[in-house]
């Protein structure tokens, strides 16, 4: 049974239900984020269990909890291990207290009576402001100078208020050039924790992830141990059961900072499925009914930490490059997924599917398996070139680029690359835009410099009308200037 709002009424998940309930008006606040709502549309329904998705309410404790009081399953962690591994700073502090590295920043969320300027001084600029709950890469802003701070702790409270109902924010150190590196793993309710193989999610454009894969190329097997050890560790330290992530920083010279612990599934776990053979939304179902991990991994013909083959995902989004990613919502009116060996295509749209204006655009998730890094990079390429969606602007061409080119063949990138390509290209673009003004204005110059004295420009007779005219003159006639 699936749940939507008012303008989610023919979204896909909706039509391939068995049946489906209406909570509510568009704004998440008025329907995703009611738990009154969920809990009247399971008893209508009479559901006993609920799974939380990948956002909202997915990581909100107080809806687990609720959950739980109305006799529901609730497909997650455990409402304490939600509580203290959910919440950015108690992870922070729960890690740590067992000597998991964490990056420089406040403990405790930050309140409104300017302690920020105080905390800002000790920690150092550029700092991030992130928000306490949720994850997905809203509520964060960097702020590089204190002039900064203020709008950027705003801003991210905002964003925080409207995705996850929680404003709560708190300050970390931002490290330049690191590496987005994340642990898979899962528990089940009798003290097993397996970790897998990592992700490598530092193709981000705003702190939101558009590219994963795995294993990583910048991860070597001893630092593959020490990351899956802590995120192992953490874990355990926090009672966590059902599918989870923990996510660190990897900076230049190795070393590895605990960031936070995902207490959902993940966007990007078909590449982990993919290497690894597993079901994470059936082995989550299965650990939420009381299944033993070892059963839910008895199928797996490799340790967790060895990875079958290398897998690449794309989101694809319904968003416009060349306009600064600009959402670009609206009737998509042919779809026409790759498919072959390899390739799978996780998507909620359609031809004939209206993409919203009131939450994330993301369109569809594409994944392509291979052998080795080189062959599932081709097949990425392969399969993006066979993606066709008309009718809205995607992120396809730009992530195509990206995939096929010789830094990420190499694979040399940190979390600021797409940033610094994009202020790149627009710095590029003003110095264009610069040139061609002043092509414009040397045209008029010109025209006015081969005008009679006294003769309205523009109007020649004679040998002067038989030349050719140039190609400044043509654009500058075509502005009005001659």
């Amino acid at each position: 049974m699936a749940v939507y709002s008012d303008c989610d009424r023919r979204a896909l998940h909706v039509r391939m239900a068995d049946e489906a309930c209406a909570i509510g008006p568009d704004p998440a606040v008025e329907s995703y984020l009611r738990i009154d709502k969920m809990l009247d549309a399971a008893r209508r329904t009479g559901a006993d269990a609920v799974h939380p998705g990948y956002g909202f309410l997915a990581e909100n404790p107080d809806f687990a909890d609720e959950c739980e009081r109305a006799g529901l399953i609730f497909v997650g962690p455990g409402v304490q291990a939600m509580r203290l591994l959910g919440s950015k700073s108690a992870a922070r502090a729960l890690a740590a207290r067992i000597g998991v590295p964490i990056v420089p920043g406040t403990s405790e969320p930050l309140t409104r009576d300017g302690e920020e300027s105080r905390a800002a001084a000790a920690i150092g600029f550029p700092l991030l402001v992130k928000a306490i709950a949720g994850g997905g890469g809203k509520g964060m802003r960097v702020a590089r100078t204190p002039a900064e701070l203020a709008g950027s702790i705003a801003a991210a409270r905002s964003e925080a208020a409207a995705s996850f109902g929680d404003d709560r924010v708190y300050l970390e150190r931002w490290i330049e050039r690191a590496r987005h590196i994340e642990v898979q793993l899962l528990g089940d309710h009798y003290g097993t924790v397996t970790p897998f193989v990592e992700r490598e999610c530092s193709i981000q454009r705003r702190h939101q992830k558009l590219i994963e894969e795995t294993p990583s190329a910048a991860v070597t097997p001893v630092l593959r141990q020490r990351l899956a050890a802590a995120a192992a560790e953490l874990a355990r330290a926090g009672g966590y059961s059902s599918a989870g992530t923990a996510e660190f920083l990897v900076d230049a010279t190795g070393e590895f900072y605990f960031l936070e612990m995902n207490t959902r599934l993940q966007v990007e776990h078909p590449v982990t499925e993919a290497v690894t053979g597993l079901d994470f939304v059936r082995a989550q179902i299965e650990i939420a009914n009381g299944a033993r991990l070892q059963d839910v991994l008895a199928l797996m013909e490799r340790p967790a930490l060895e990875a079958s083959g290398h897998a690449i995902e794309v989101r694809v989004y319904a968003e416009n490059p060349d306009e600064g990613f600009l959402p670009s919502p609206g009737l998509i009116t042919h779809l026409q997924a790759p498919s072959g060996p390899g390739v799978r295509d996780d998507s909620g749209a359609y031809a004939g599917w209206a993409v919203p204006t009131a939450y994330d655009p993301l369109v569809s998730k594409l994944i392509a398996w291979a052998p080795d890094r080189a062959g599932a990079i081709a097949r990425m390429v392969r399969a993006l070139d066979e993606y066709d969606v008309r009718g809205i602007s995607t992120t396809i061409g730009f992530c195509r680029r990206l995939i096929a080119s010789e830094s990420f063949a190499a694979g040399d990138f940190d979390t600021n690359t797409v940033d610094r390509l994009l202020e790149q290209r627009s710095r590029a673009a003003a110095a264009d835009e610069g040139d061609e003004e002043s092509a414009v204005v040397a045209a008029a110059l010109w025209a006015m410099r081969q005008a009679p004295l006294g003769r309205p420009v523009g109007r020649t007779s004679g040998a002067a009308a038989a030349r050719p005219e140039s190609l400044w003159g043509q654009r500058a006639r075509m502005d009005g200037l001659r």
